[in-house]
């Protein structure tokens, strides 16, 4: 299982791509005898905070908290216990108050996507838990 990662990709110039290996449990798996579309819905939130755990300052991780405003999610194939599986999300288009978010859950054995999400995300202060400017130093630790 590959272990937590920074890539860097020259797909559409230089994305920083961050990588999470993990392998479908049982507990993933609905009554059709696949993972449930809702724990693909998990690994990305998953994905997206171990990714801000990896890439944000001690005085960030302390001071923000991220909210999803909205997923937009296309399941492609399916996936089963066992499966050993690799997300991969980078940041997209930030706005004053939001910042896009792309993941990918593959499956390394035959390189197919699983999964194709976009996220948008918005940060909240940690104490006031009101929304927050995405300001230059939070850009600064993803372009």
């Amino acid at each position: 299982m590959p272990a937590e990662q920074v890539l860097s990709t020259g797909a559409q110039g230089s994305v920083n791509k961050f990588a999470h290996g993990f392998i479908v449990e049982a507990r993933d798996i609905d009554v059709m005898g696949h993972v449930n579309n809702v724990v693909y819905v998990q690994w990305i939130q998953d994905v997206a905070v171990k990714h801000w755990m990896a890439k944000a300052s001690v005085e960030q991780i302390a001071s923000v908290l991220w909210v999803v405003v909205r997923h937009e999610i296309d399941y492609l194939r399916l996936a089963f216990l066992g499966d050993t599986l690799t997300a991969h999300t980078w940041v997209g288009a930030a706005t004053a108050a939001t910042y896009e978010r792309f993941t990918e859950i593959v499956r390394p054995d035959d390189d197919r996507i699983i999964v194709r999400a976009r996220s948008v995300w918005c940060p909240v202060n940690a104490e006031t838990k009101r929304p927050r400017r995405v300001d230059a130093a939070m850009r600064a630790r993803f372009e």
